[in-house]
Parts: C-alpha cells; structure tokens; sequence
C-alpha cells in the first residue's frame, strides 16, 4: 500500500470565530464556513489551499477529543496530518497488520466519506488520520 496525498492538516483553536478571522484575514486563505460534527464533538472549518486545506477544529463540549488536546494546549496547535488512500478497507487491514492501533471504528468524516485515526504512539507522534479519497482527486 502506498499513502496519497496529504489531504489536511488538523489545527485545534481555542475560538472558531478568531481562528477564522485570522486565516481569512492575515493569511489570506480561502476560508469556507464552519460546520458542527456532533458525531465527533467538533466544530470544522476547511481554508482551501493551493495543494491542501488546513482544518480547524474546536470542541463541541467538554467531552470532545479536542477539547481534552485544548486543556494540554491552551492556544491551539497541531492536532493531525490526513492521508488519502484509495480505499479504506485495505488501508485499515495495511496498519492493522503492522500492529498499528485504530482509535475507535471506521467512519465517515468531515469530507463525507471513510475515515480512521491511528494512534500517535504508533505513528511517530502524530495523530494520524487516514481518509478514503473521493473519486476524480
């Protein structure tokens, strides 16, 4: 199995509405419009880039993944790199037979279509995601 291309890069923020304002504003990205995740405990928002996105990610509630990565890292910061492959079974069965750890089962993400997360501890780290990648990309 060989990984595609690097589709987002997680970034956890503190404040959506600032987060936004600062992609948008400073750095000029192509900011689209946040959206909740409810299933996940996460607000999303995608900056469209040239070769990637960049996502932000705030909590839902206190119970949300990130909200406990915000209490380690009051200001935000890197939360996860996504990978694309070309299909989710197979990229599953790849890590698993390495002995790599899925956190939680197989579902679909803020793309609309199949993810998993590896465990960092496994992956150099970083918490990894890895994501089926839609047709025609």
């Amino acid at each position: 199995m060989r990984l595609g291309r690097l589709n987002h890069v997680g970034i956890a923020v503190p404040d959506m509405g600032a987060a936004v304002a600062f992609h948008r504003d400073v750095l000029g990205g192509l900011v689209g419009e946040p959206f909740d995740l409810p299933e996940q405990g996460v607000r999303v928002c995608f900056v469209d880039l040239p070769n990637t996105q960049v996502e932000l990610l705030s909590p839902l509630g206190e119970g949300s993944p990130v909200a406990r990565f915000l209490q380690r890292n009051p200001a935000g910061g890197q939360h996860h790199l996504c990978y694309e492959v070309p299909e989710i079974g197979a990229a599953r069965a790849w890590f698993e037979a390495q002995g790599k750890r899925l956190l939680g089962e197989p579902r679909i993400g803020a793309h609309g279509t199949p993810i998993f997360f590896l465990h960092p501890a496994d992956m150099g780290g970083v918490l990894t995601e890895i994501m089926e990648a839609r047709h025609g990309h």
